[in-house]
């Protein structure tokens, strides 16, 4: 590599914008190129200059790539092609793992999730807690609203106001991108789930949440990967854990309560501002943060917001008036569309507002990540027979 490490940077979005920013004030990177899939003249971007749309291009000019279009399916046609060139990949894209993702896993090249957004936090507080003697019961995310049926109008606000696009203001709204970042971090940290959907605790204080969580995780005898519903909380992540028992008076004298549980908490997670930290981890010590493993156990399907008629055209999953994502167990489940594959869908047969859309419900246009959930689903399915008592 460069003594500078080049980073080709897919998607022109929020993340890539500020993430543009960060890197020019940094001594060890800089944007080696920008793809994206809007026209290069009048590009609205930091590192304008350097946009293409063409991969070749981007692969050339770049030593790692950083993955952030929010887009599982344009991510999936990237990534096969940065692993195939040899190139390192660091996401922003919870949304690609969950759909795609454990089809590159154990490829030779490492493929991770960043800290920065909540499952890189996550992972990274985890391995912090383990690193202190900590064992985690419970993962989870402080999340300030969830509305699952927004209208129009409210999302639209919102888009403005904080300067998302419409489509990643739904999917924070509706709740589909928390169950998507919980179904990463259950998969990566060898966690589950508790319920279809995942608990989502109403409680502003993590003391009395935490152990709640705690105690499921016990009875489900793994640990649990959810999150907390608590209005003006911070944005941060947290993890629920155990300690041995001849440190609890310790731990009691450093504020962490009486125990048997202990909530470790990151008040805020930085976003573009941290991804740096894993590249540098990818860089000097190859090795990923977070990856939705090879053989996953929770995947997040579509469910209906509205009744939906055949021939009904679903532009998108992630992000959609029309469906929204719970995380399921895929052995449950194991006809589900994950919601990441919706893009361009058709609807075969009417759907039930409530209902989940199962494979024979839509039609879904062929894809790379389509395939790969295919690979994934049936080597799940084949290994959970496998090992299930005779």
């Amino acid at each position: 590599m460069s003594e500078r490490v080049r980073l080709g940077v897919v998607g022109t979005g929020f993340v890539s914008r500020h993430l543009a920013l960060a890197v020019a004030r940094t001594e060890d990177a800089v944007v080696g190129s920008v793809l994206t899939r809007r026209s290069v003249s009048g590009l609205d971007h930091p590192a304008a200059h350097l946009a293409t749309n063409d991969l070749s291009a981007l692969l050339t000019a770049s030593d790692v790539v950083v993955e952030c279009s929010g887009d599982p399916l344009h991510a999936t046609e990237v990534i096969a092609a940065a692993v195939e060139a040899g190139r390192p990949v660091v996401t922003v894209n919870a949304e690609f793992h969950v759909t795609a993702g454990s089809a590159f896993v154990d490829r030779g090249v490492v493929v991770t999730e960043a800290e920065g957004d909540q499952p890189g936090s996550e992972a990274a507080l985890a391995e912090e807690a383990r690193g202190a003697g900590f064992r985690p019961l419970a993962y989870g995310s402080m999340k300030g609203f969830l509305e699952h049926m927004p209208s129009r109008a409210q999302v639209e606000y919102w888009s403005r106001r904080q300067g998302t696009s419409v489509p990643m203001t739904m999917a924070f709204t509706d709740g589909t991108k928390v169950q998507i970042e919980q179904a990463l971090v259950a998969n990566g940290l060898g966690a589950t789930i508790a319920t279809r959907g995942l608990l989502g605790i109403e409680e502003t204080d993590l003391k009395v949440a935490g152990p709640k969580l705690a105690e499921i995780a016990l009875g489900v005898g793994q640990p649990v990967s959810d999150f907390v519903l608590a209005p003006g909380s911070s944005h941060g992540v947290f993890v629920v854990a155990e300690h041995d028992a001849e440190h609890r008076q310790a731990l009691q004298y450093l504020k962490m309560g009486e125990g048997p549980y202990y909530v470790l908490v990151r008040p805020s997670i930085l976003a573009h501002l941290e991804v740096m930290k894993t590249v540098r981890r990818v860089v000097h010590e190859d090795r990923g943060l977070l990856d939705n493993s090879a053989t996953p156990v929770i995947s997040v399907a579509a469910a209906a917001k509205r009744a939906l008629r055949a021939g009904t055209r679903l532009e998108r999953g992630i992000g959609s008036f029309d469906v929204r994502g719970e995380a399921v167990v895929i052995t449950d489940e194991p006809d589900h569309v994950p919601i990441g594959l919706l893009q361009g869908a058709t609807v075969v047969r009417p759907i039930e507002a409530g209902a989940t859309l199962s494979r024979d419900d839509v039609e879904l246009p062929d894809s790379l990540a389509l395939r790969c959930w295919a690979s994934i689903r049936e080597r799940v399915l084949t290994s959970t027979v496998a090992v299930t008592p005779g």
